[in-house]
């Protein structure tokens, strides 16, 4: 049987604090892949982080247009896709997808294929979401620049406790209690936003948040570690 994963790789993990781009991030982001293939087919999508907000900000003041908004960010998100595939050198497919086609394409090579955006309205984890319900991937990760799901925003608010487990339905409630009026707006889609939670209530998968700053929590589930700290969303 394949066994696939898709990891949903925050763009804000591919750049330092002060904006210029992390090369010893990727690097060790792509060696722990490189030094365990324990996946058939592995697909990595990225968001377009720090660098697609300055570009969505700048475009949104003078054109007020957030479909353009989206489009940008997702040709920002494509450009860092890039990073990566360039990293992986020959085991990297080439190409970044640019639709469901062209990924099916780039699976049929057996390379690890990454990607970035796909459409307006939508952000890189419903895309990763959606990759993964249609591989029918077994496993579903999402790094990101927190330790994973909290039960209130962790910058905000010193007490707030990481959730270990959380259903789809307390999530949402999560999602509608800390709901803003920009939340859907480009480029400020929070972890999970409300369409990326009914894309995966829709799939019934499972999915694994946890940080990707520090990368030693992904070494251990990718070598199948236990003891990892993160947060599991399921039924």
């Amino acid at each position: 049987m394949t066994k696939n994963i898709v990891i949903k790789f925050g763009g804000s993990l591919l750049f330092s604090d002060g904006g210029t781009i992390n090369s010893q991030k990727i690097t060790e982001f792509c060696n722990i892949i490189k030094n365990n293939t324990q996946f058939d087919s592995i697909v990595i999508v990225c968001g377009g982080g720090t660098v697609a907000r300055q570009y969505i900000r700048a475009i949104r003041a003078s054109t007020e247009n957030e479909v353009l908004c989206d489009l940008i960010g997702i040709d920002i998100s494509r450009i860092n896709s890039r990073l990566i595939t360039s990293e992986m050198k020959e085991l990297a497919y080439p190409q970044v997808p640019k639709s469901f086609e062209e990924l099916s394409v780039a699976m049929s090579s057996y390379k690890i294929v990454v990607m970035g955006g796909l459409q307006p309205g939508q952000s890189t984890t419903s895309v990763a979401i959606t990759v993964a319900e249609y591989l029918k991937a077994e496993r579903l990760v999402i790094l990101t620049d927190i330790d994973g799901i909290y039960d209130k925003d962790p910058n905000l608010h010193k007490d707030a406790k990481l959730l270990e487990r959380i259903s789809y339905d307390s999530l949402q409630k999560l999602i509608l209690e800390s709901s803003v009026n920009t939340q859907a707006s480009a480029g400020e889609y929070r972890i999970f936003d409300a369409v990326s939670l009914q894309i995966l209530k829709r799939s019934g998968m499972g999915v694994l948040v946890m940080s990707g700053k520090k990368l030693n929590q992904f070494s251990k589930f990718w070598n199948n570690e236990k003891e990892i700290i993160g947060t599991i969303i399921s039924k």
